[in-house]
């Protein structure tokens, strides 16, 4: 099998040769160590040399605004997650109105339809991140966002709103132009603890899962599977990402409560992919090479052959050793 049909079968449901991998998404500091490593040039040269099936190709750079202004000028405060920004003392829907959303005009795809056109028989990712989630924390202040689902519901879907309806006419746009160039809609929101859900069930139903389900079907619609990132233990709300139609579950964040490979297989196995679960933040760091194939070889016979290996967080950062890294990858391949 290709490295296309390969990942598209695994997320599909369908038999493939075997599982999936995806090195993940390296943070800047760690590709100098990992190119002098695998005496690589390049991430593409890495990438090819590791087996890597899977390429995540996000439009970041399409949106120009013709004064420089970001997608969303939240106007932050500080750096806290806690710090507010433009709406943080909003309770006037009027507000939400009079500020200056993004313009899907200003989209321009040149480059991420050029990168895709040259990804190779990869499997090919896309479609804009849409962290509605983040974004809407980041206008308010997140301790200020949660407490307005209580005390001013009405602005949070205002502004939550808004801000979908420029991720779904941008979504629109890139996948009727990439056509069958993107194989699939990966997208993330993080609303998981190591513990436990950042808010209830209930609250995730009234202010997250109706804005999902809106850029999960507009996705379906253009014959796209999806893909969803979240962080942390999501473990309670997984049966409904998989109503909604999500088709592969990111990263697997193994020392969470209850995303351990066993428990996610004992209820969901079959129903979805998964994607990821090879710890990062022991196992990767600290553990031996033979240690790490041993790992990964378990988790192949625990959540196999709907599998894609990769890290539990796909940011993989300067601590983890590349001998490490080349263990996970060649233990996917192996029998």
């Amino acid at each position: 099998m290709t490295h296309r049909e390969r990942v598209r079968a695994i997320i599909a449901g369908r038999a493939a040769d075997r599982c999936g991998f995806w090195l993940g998404n390296p943070h800047p500091d760690s590709w100098p160590g990992l190119f002098r490593y695998f005496r690589t040039s390049n991430e593409e040269e890495l990438r090819q040399l590791l087996q890597d099936d899977f390429r995540w190709i996000e439009p970041s750079a399409a949106y120009h605004h013709p004064t420089g202004k970001p997608i969303f000028d939240v106007q932050r405060k500080g750096k806290e997650l806690s710090t507010g920004g433009y709406f943080s003392d909003c309770e006037d829907l009027q507000q939400v109105e009079e500020f200056d959303w993004p313009d899907p005009d200003y989209l321009n795809f040149s480059e991420v339809l050029n990168r895709l056109q040259n990804s190779g028989d990869v499997y090919r990712a896309s479609g804009f991140w849409c962290p509605f989630f983040h974004d809407t924390a980041d206008f308010l202040g997140m301790d200020n966002y949660f407490l307005k689902m209580y005390t001013h519901p009405q602005v949070v879907h205002a502004i939550t709103g808004r801000i979908i309806d420029f991720y779904l006419e941008a979504n629109r746009r890139l996948f009727t132009q990439a056509g069958d160039l993107i194989d699939g809609f990966f997208f993330g929101n993080d609303f998981g603890t190591q513990l436990d859900l950042l808010i209830s069930p209930e609250m995730l139903e009234e202010f997250i899962i109706p804005y999902f389900k809106q850029l999960i079907d507009l996705a379906k619609s253009h014959g796209k599977q999806v893909l969803l990132h979240s962080c942390g233990s999501i473990f309670k709300i997984i049966p409904r990402l998989i109503e909604l139609g999500v088709d592969g579950l990111h990263p697997l964040q193994a020392r969470a409560a209850q995303m351990q490979a066993e428990n996610l297989a004992a209820h969901f196995k079959g129903k979805i992919a998964f994607i990821g679960g090879v710890e990062t933040q022991e196992l990767l760091i600290h553990s031996t090479p033979p240690e790490i194939k041993k790992e990964v070889k378990r988790l192949k016979n625990i959540l196999g052959p709907g599998l894609i290996i990769s890290p539990s967080h796909e940011a993989i950062l300067p601590d983890i050793p590349p001998v490490n890294i080349e263990a996970m990858a060649q233990a996917v391949i192996s029998d």
